[in-house]
């Protein structure tokens, strides 16, 4: 087995993993001092918190999981050029948009200069993804297929972002997610790219939850979620380009959910979407009496079981067992969503 392909191996995903949990966890409390002085986040109309806390441990999960993706990249000996190119740029866009949150979290940004910024990075990502990796390769033309992806990503780098306001959400969505695709990986079902980002980023999670978790002593901020959201999704684009796009789809569908219903319902009412807001399903459960405890422990029992149909059909899949897992998968969201639109009684 040639020396890129072996690193999708259980012990070679279990170290990288590891590695990037540690380094993580180490990194954080030396950038405390500066992130409380420089990136302090204080509570506003979209806010789940009350007192001001420093934003930015994002940062040191984003640069752990490039360093990693970069040096298998470049140290892996037998590495497809095609493969080579495609996750040095990935890495490239992640700095770029992980350099474009720091200077959102210190000072906001406009958002038109800001989504031509993400546009631009994520189109160089997806158009850097080797030309045999396609999703439809007998239905829709690789130019065509490519802008679609450019927009999809483009959106899911957004909805990370929309979604990343409440301590431990983006753990408990990403940890079963970048799980699943490493898990897939060594089983040989996702390709290497894929199984390398996920383990990499989800190393990096773990290695940033005790920080994060309520009550928070730091928050990922604009420099987390908007890398994070192009390494996710860049892995579920490798793996959808792999012959798996029900799964591939089926594993973030509750982010993917709660985020396009919350911007379509506000599109309809007329707001300015694009403002600071409370709309999300998982921020009226907090409104409506859950504790954030409450909140994220659903969403991890739910991701696991998306996680666990995606497995499943990755390995399995048949068109009655694909149809049976997506309408499972959509009553487990839609059973979410309506939990979290229900009022409750305060004690």
């Amino acid at each position: 087995m040639p020396a890129f392909e072996a690193l999708r191996s259980a012990p070679t995903l279990t170290l990288i993993g590891v590695i990037a949990a540690l380094a993580t966890w180490m990194a954080i409390p030396p950038l405390m001092p500066m992130l409380r002085r420089y990136a302090l986040a204080r509570p506003n109309a979209r806010s789940s918190h009350k007192e001001p806390t420093p934003q930015g441990g994002g940062a040191a999960v984003a640069a752990v999981a490039v360093i990693l993706v970069a040096a298998a990249a470049l140290l892996a000996p037998g590495a497809p050029g095609s493969e080579r190119l495609s996750l040095l740029a990935l890495c490239g866009g992640a700095v770029v948009l992980a350099l474009l949150g720091a200077v959102d979290d210190i000072r906001p940004l406009p958002a038109g200069p800001r989504l031509l910024v993400q546009a631009a990075a994520v189109a160089a990502v997806v158009y850097a993804v080797p030309a045999e990796a396609r999703v439809l390769p007998d239905a829709v033309p690789l130019v065509a297929e490519r802008a679609l992806a450019a927009f999809a990503g483009l959106w899911f780098v957004n909805l990370t972002n929309f979604m990343d306001g409440l301590d431990w959400i983006t753990v408990a969505e990403f940890l079963p997610v970048t799980a699943a695709l490493a898990l897939l990986a060594v089983f040989g079902a996702a390709p290497t790219a894929s199984g390398l980002v996920a383990v990499a980023l989800g190393g990096a999670l773990l290695g940033f939850a005790p920080f994060n978790k309520p009550v928070a002593r730091l928050f990922l901020g604009d420099v987390g979620s908007l890398p994070i959201g192009l390494l996710a999704g860049y892995a579920l684009y490798r793996f959808a380009c792999a012959g798996h796009v029900a799964p591939a789809l089926i594993v973030p569908l509750y982010y993917l959910a709660d985020a396009t219903l919350t911007l379509l319902r506000r599109m309809a009412r007329g707001e300015r979407f694009w403002d600071a807001h409370r709309s999300h399903y998982y921020q009226q459960a907090t409104t409506n009496g859950l504790t954030v405890m409450g909140v994220v422990g659903r969403v991890f029992a739910v991701n696991l079981s998306l996680a666990g149909i995606a497995i499943i059909l990755a390995l399995a899949f048949t068109p009655a067992r694909g149809m049976l897992g997506a309408a499972l998968a959509a009553l487990c969201v839609a059973a979410l969503l309506a939990d979290f639109a229900q009022k409750r009684r305060k004690a």
